[in-house]
């Protein structure tokens, strides 16, 4: 262990002319040494993973340093002085150097300890997961989720606590007023440590810990699936299996948890090897992004099972051969099947949630289960509050999350485990030879059995930000004054409202969280504006129409739902406003 002496280093700069920027991102800005006259660059912090900045935004002098000395502002002391906090991220460029920054902040501030993932690497549940195996204070997560990586793209930063989930609003909020009148950065003294390499050092009371960025979660998978019988399966010389990194973050587990535990072939590990600059893709893990392995699934000779992981390690896609399960479908079809196939849940769960735009596919089978159910706004935080009182163990969102309460994060790999104890759960007597139940049996059995919720979310990205707002005004007007029974087309209206939500658990109110337009046949349209990227905003419409009649469950989803997509864009006359004739994405 090698021991140094810990000095303290604060940069001093006046914030009197700071101005906020537009809601954008994480952190704020600011200036070593900034004249009076000059003004800081600060924007608000979100709680969620879901925002980002240009990396050259958080280049600028002291801009990322600002944000972090302003989280410890908004702690109380207790919640971090001579406490352990964890460090990692997606592996993005600029993580090394912010992760540098941080450490030398966090010692300035007190901080006893930091565990960092080795090269900076740790993915978003890995972080979850070892903040609670740990008993951590908390972590900050190094990413921008699934959006592009590079020196010309984007980079953010967010706090969880010491549950492991993302950190509330009330903490986020003190973070973004304290980074408009921050007047010192405190920061030690140290030199920069060496993130390749697994070890301690100390630097008198600071502690660095630079660890495994898979073991704890490793171990943590270990005790939620039973590996010996996905095993089994993986091993079966007629079942093949195909995983994307997409050069992101799970390109490190991957080969750990896949080939060496479970038995996969390494060659079927695609994009494996974790890049600043996600190979110059995009670590999305949709239809659109993940192209590579999409062609491998729906090509010839295509495997049996095919899934992808998004940048910081979140976000899954599921595919069978020549077949898309939606997320959607996903974590209804993992939650109906949790009690039978997987360890963890074998008491049954304790109760299930989705966010609001995600269909109602996930509350047929809570219906079914008589278990509590919970229609939640989008983010993660949400969920966490529900599970921190024991209220709920599966849950998941459209947007290619899902989770349950091993961590209080979504968690990509826990998703791809999910379905492949599924699968050698419904294939463990089956014999050389004989045929597998695939992923299409599996979903087209759970549509027999609780009917099919056709859903699609068309998505337009980086559309004029005043434009998209005046189309979601204009949508606005449309509710207020809109009444039950009034008929739009073929459909008569349930009820049109902007959603809104009161947590069960500590009471707080969130609102104007989407758009709905809820019809009396149970079909849904749901308008939503994200913020997701560095440039402008990004419009997202969720269809929803459920049907029972097996003997339509084979329609195409963009064709069973054609009449709600064109309702959507007539009634919310998108390319009036906003000029687009076609969305980025189709899901």
């Amino acid at each position: 262990m090698a021991s140094h002496a810990l000095r303290l280093h604060p940069l001093l700069f006046s914030a009197a002319a700071a101005r906020p920027a537009p809601l954008a991102a994480r952190p704020g800005g600011g200036a070593r040494r900034v004249h009076r006259r000059h003004s800081l660059a600060v924007v608000r912090c979100s709680s969620s993973a879901a925002q980002a900045l240009k990396v050259k935004v958080f280049q600028q002098e002291n801009y990322l340093a600002n944000w972090i000395q302003a989280l410890f502002n908004s702690l109380p002391p207790e919640d971090y002085v001579g406490g352990t906090l964890v460090l990692g991220g997606d592996g993005r460029y600029f993580n090394k150097d912010a992760a540098q920054i941080i450490t030398k902040i966090a010692a300035g501030n007190g901080v006893g300890k930091i565990l960092v993932g080795r090269n900076g690497l740790l993915s978003t549940p890995a972080v979850s997961a070892v903040i609670r195996k740990r008993q951590a204070n908390g972590g900050f997560i190094m990413s921008a989720s699934h959006n592009p990586g590079g020196p010309d793209n984007d980079w953010g930063i967010k706090f969880n606590y010491s549950s492991g989930q993302p950190a509330p609003e009330t903490i986020t909020d003190q973070i973004y007023g304290n980074t408009l009148s921050i007047s010192e950065i405190k920061t030690a003294d140290i030199p920069d440590v060496d993130l390749s390499s697994l070890g301690v050092v100390s630097y008198g009371d600071f502690t660095v810990e630079v660890i495994d960025p898979v073991l704890d979660y490793l171990e943590l998978m270990e005790n939620v699936f039973d590996f010996q019988l996905i095993k089994g399966l993986l091993s079966r010389p007629d079942f093949r299996f195909v995983f994307d990194a997409m050069h992101a973050v799970t390109g490190a587990y991957a080969d750990p948890i896949f080939v060496e535990k479970l038995g996969a072939d390494p060659d079927y590990i695609l994009n494996g090897v974790p890049l600043e600059d996600f190979g110059n893709g995009h670590p999305d893990p949709n239809l659109t992004y993940a192209k590579e392995l999409v062609f491998t699934m729906f090509g010839s000779g295509a495997p049996d099972f095919g899934a992808a992981s998004d940048g910081d390690g979140d976000r899954n896609m599921i595919l069978g051969r020549r077949f898309f399960v939606t997320p959607s479908d996903s974590v209804a079809i993992i939650a109906a099947n949790a009690q039978a196939a997987i360890p963890y849940f074998q008491s049954g769960p304790k109760g299930l949630a989705r966010s609001m735009p995600t269909s109602g596919a996930l509350d047929r089978v809570a219906d079914k289960l008589n278990v509590p159910f919970f229609e939640v706004p989008t983010g993660w935080k949400f969920f966490g509050n529900l599970m921190d009182a024991g209220k709920l163990s599966i849950c998941g969102e459209e947007s290619f999350g899902t989770g349950s309460d091993h961590i209080r994060e979504k968690d990509g790999i826990w998703a791809v485990l999910a379905w492949l104890s599924i699968l050698a759960h419904r294939n463990k007597d089956k014999k050389a030879g004989e045929r597998l139940v695939s992923v299409e049996d599996v979903a087209r059995e759970h549509w027999a059995t609780y009917g099919r919720n056709f859903f699609s979310r068309y998505d337009y990205e980086e559309c004029e930000s005043e434009s998209a707002n005046k189309m979601m005004e204009h949508l606005r007007d449309v509710i207020a004054k809109s009444k039950p029974g009034e008929k739009y087309g073929n459909y008569t209206l349930q009820f049109a409202d902007d959603f809104s939500y009161t947590d069960p658990v500590d009471g707080s109110t969130v609102s104007k969280q989407g758009l709905r337009f809820v019809f009396t046949d149970g079909s849904r349209i749901i308008f939503r504006l994200s913020g997701t990227g560095s440039a402008g905003a990004t419009i997202r419409i969720y269809i929803e129409q459920f049907e029972s009649d097996a003997s339509k469950h084979d329609l195409d989803a963009q064709i069973a739902l054609k009449p709600l997509i064109d309702l959507a864009l007539s009634v919310s006359k998108l390319k009036d406003f906003t000029g687009r004739d076609k969305p980025t994405v189709i899901t």
